[in-house]
């Protein structure tokens, strides 16, 4: 028996893989199933002019990407306005007349619940040497009430127009006036108010007892700074 031949064998390799790398050569010798490897291989590879379809489609569909997530962006709702300023309501006053040793004696309008020191300082201080002592400097105000400042007879008006030396009527007098009488405060002057409007009138002192807060002790210091 003969042995191979190794430059034959070489040979016939040499031929079978020039047939597989040279298909113009070897293109029948082919099996079918690498023959069609190839072919997809082949039609799936881009040539330079695809490759740069592809490239600009890739740069065209991101930047479609980034405009459509820019338009998608919530956008800040703005800021409301701020609310309109209200009109502040019209503060309630009492009007009174200053006279004497002020500097600057007239009528002033001040908001109500003002004292008597603040009329003097609206009528601009007392006068040099002028002496307040005659005067409650700490007595609320009165709609309509004179104040006369350093002189004899305003010495004597004072203390008549004083609300803590003075009769007050239980049928004129208002809830400010009634606020004057001691240890009468807004609630109890309210009530006093309430059961003058509801009975048409005290038409005595002793129906002060029928007023809600007005005990025996407060009866009495009441009676004698009321008349009806």
């Amino acid at each position: 028996m003969r042995s191979p031949d190794p430059t034959s064998e070489q040979a016939i390799a040499e031929a079978r893989l020039r047939s597989i790398t040279h298909p113009g050569t070897g293109e029948r010798n082919l099996p079918p199933t690498f023959q069609a490897f190839r072919a997809a291989v082949a039609a799936q590879a881009p040539t330079r002019t695809g490759a740069r379809v592809l490239i600009a489609i890739g740069v065209l569909a991101a930047a479609i990407a980034a405009f459509t997530f820019w338009r998608s962006a919530p956008t800040p709702a703005p800021l409301p306005p701020p609310p309109a300023a209200t009109t502040p309501r019209p503060t309630a006053s009492v009007t009174i007349h200053v006279t004497g040793k002020v500097r600057t004696p007239g009528v002033y309008r001040l908001p109500t619940g003002s004292r008597v020191t603040d009329a003097l300082t609206a009528a601009g201080g007392l006068r040099r040497g002028t002496d307040p002592s005659p005067l409650n400097l700490a007595r609320r105000l009165i709609d309509g009430e004179q104040i006369a400042v350093g002189t004899p007879e305003a010495a004597a008006a004072a203390l008549a127009s004083d609300p803590t030396t003075s009769i007050v009527d239980l049928n004129t007098a208002t809830p400010v006036q009634l606020e004057q009488l001691p240890g009468v405060g807004e609630v109890l002057a309210t009530r006093i108010a309430e059961f003058r409007d509801t009975h048409g009138g005290f038409t005595s002192i002793d129906q002060l007892k029928e007023v809600t807060g007005i005990g025996p002790r407060k009866y009495e210091e009441l009676k004698d700074r009321v008349r009806v």
